[in-house]
């Protein structure tokens, strides 16, 4: 039995449609947004509306973005020798809170997963490929996330690029600044002796 009436339990079931938006958390947001003055919900509404309609892929990358080629693609400031290859756009905001990467991005969207029905002709690894005929690209970083999807999707790409003769790395995977061997699990302690570097 449905205690909502039929609006308000509509928005309930658009909000737990989100991912990780559970029943309760539905509930929440839809209370909290009827709540809100008009003004406010109007702006919530727009901004939704205004993200569908001009968020889009840059033809160079395929991150998210409002202008194409996208701000990182078209600075001067950026080293476009070195291309950082991620899965999600999400991954590139991780990347650019370090302040340490300074050449450009490649969002795969996606990785490797027969499991789930995804090739590498389902994720973007042919436009990385031809961004790799330009005579720039001196080298690629391989930043796939650290599990089984993210280390095949990585070890694909790097065959396909070992005979262009372009240096092709694997960001280090280990234990995290701050955190103890004693509760590191062995796939990860394994992965930071393979990654030591000379002190």
């Amino acid at each position: 039995m449905d205690y909502f009436a039929r609006p308000l339990s509509a928005l309930i079931e658009e909000f737990a449609k989100l991912p990780g938006i559970g029943k309760k958390t539905a509930q929440r947001l839809a209370f909290h947004v009827l709540n809100m003055n008009n003004e406010d919900a109007n702006s919530f509404v727009k901004s939704i509306i205004n993200a569908k309609k001009n968020i889009k892929y840059c033809s160079n990358c395929f991150n998210l973005t409002d202008i194409d080629p996208c701000k990182i693609c078209s600075s001067k400031k950026r080293d476009d020798s070195i291309i950082c290859v991620v899965e999600d756009p999400k991954d590139i905001v991780a990347m650019e809170r370090t302040r340490d990467f300074n050449g450009l991005y490649h969002v795969l969207h996606g990785s490797i997963s027969p499991m789930e029905g995804i090739g590498p002709d389902e994720i973007k690894i042919k436009e990385l490929l031809n961004r790799l005929k330009d005579d720039k690209v001196k080298e690629l970083i391989l930043a796939t996330n650290p599990n089984i999807e993210g280390e095949a999707t990585a070890m694909y790409i790097g065959k396909l690029v070992k005979p262009m003769g372009i240096k092709t790395t694997r960001i280090a995977h280990g234990i995290p600044v701050g955190g103890d061997l004693e509760y590191a699990d062995e796939v990860t302690l394994a992965k930071a002796l393979e990654g030591r570097r000379e002190f």
